[in-house]
């Protein structure tokens, strides 16, 4: 759908799907446990266009999730600004979902209660809101499991129930924290395409933090690549492999998804090598 010709940046990222997210000169720091000043990301500079899928990888320990905290309001920058649709970010941001490595299922509720938590804290009717997570539960393949508790599913499922409690309310932003990354090899595949699917139902813009490149060029229209730490951003590739891609474990064979995933490589193996030695020689 084309927005209007004087649309404002939040009627055409709403036209799309999703919102423009914007980072310009972010800084993060902390306090270590001696009360040191610790440099988490320094001078964080990227965007990610209305209903696009940003992937952001890096060596461990290069601010990867707390960029992410910062993008949603949980974390507050100390230089630099980040604005959603034009608009800075202060306090939790409006329209966002997150997906974290964790489940963060609410063990003492059902299947069906986890997924209808979102739109009943709404300010949806519980009726109508069941009867909606009922449809997504559908979509994800696990009609017939709304009584299950999580502890009574399998690791696979449960990110099916997270993945339809994160996308349920239909979210202008998702931000995933290596969502996947707990899973078995076959089990993460079948999650990624499934991702794939729904995503591009809805149309969020999503940043998806993973420490795996095959994953993110898989996923992504773009990758950001971040430095050892103190993280900041090395340099962004877009990935212009056809949509719909279809099944995630047949396309990791595709001559133009090595291409690319060989050029990222390339210029992210010096930061995870530079991260490793500095680990090592802390440890030494």
């Amino acid at each position: 759908m084309a927005s209007k010709p004087n649309a404002t940046a939040g009627e055409a990222s709403a036209a799309l799907g999703g919102a423009r997210i914007e980072l310009d000169g972010v800084t993060k720091r902390f306090l270590d446990p001696a009360g040191h000043a610790f440099t988490a990301i320094k001078d964080v500079t990227f965007g990610v266009e209305p209903g696009r899928f940003c992937a952001v990888v890096g060596p461990t320990g290069c601010g990867k999730s707390t960029t992410l905290s910062l993008v949603s309001g949980l974390e507050k920058p100390s230089d630099g600004t980040i604005t959603v649709d034009g608009r800075p970010v202060h306090g939790l941001t409006d329209g966002v979902s997150f997906m974290f490595q964790a489940d963060a299922l609410l063990p003492w509720k059902t299947v069906l209660g986890n997924v209808a938590l979102g739109p009943v804290l709404n300010g949806r009717g519980r009726r109508q809101a069941e009867a909606t997570a009922r449809d997504w539960l559908r979509r994800v393949g696990l009609s017939g499991f709304e009584d299950h508790h999580p502890h009574q599913l399998s690791g696979g499922m449960r990110k099916r129930v997270a993945m339809a409690a994160a996308l349920i309310n239909e979210p202008r932003i998702l931000l995933m924290d290596e969502p996947f990354g707990a899973l078995d090899v076959q089990t993460k595949a079948i999650m990624q395409t499934e991702l794939i699917t729904l995503w591009e139902q809805l149309r969020p813009t999503v940043v998806f933090i993973t420490h795996d490149l095959d994953e993110a060029v898989a996923l992504a229209d773009q990758v950001v690549v971040m430095t050892s730490g103190p993280g900041s951003v090395k340099t962004s590739y877009d990935v212009d492999l056809p949509r719909p891609r279809g099944a995630v474990q047949d396309l990791r064979f595709d001559r133009q998804f090595l291409d690319v995933q060989q050029q990222i490589w390339s210029s992210l193996r010096d930061e995870v090598e530079a991260a490793y030695a500095r680990t090592a020689a802390a440890s030494a």
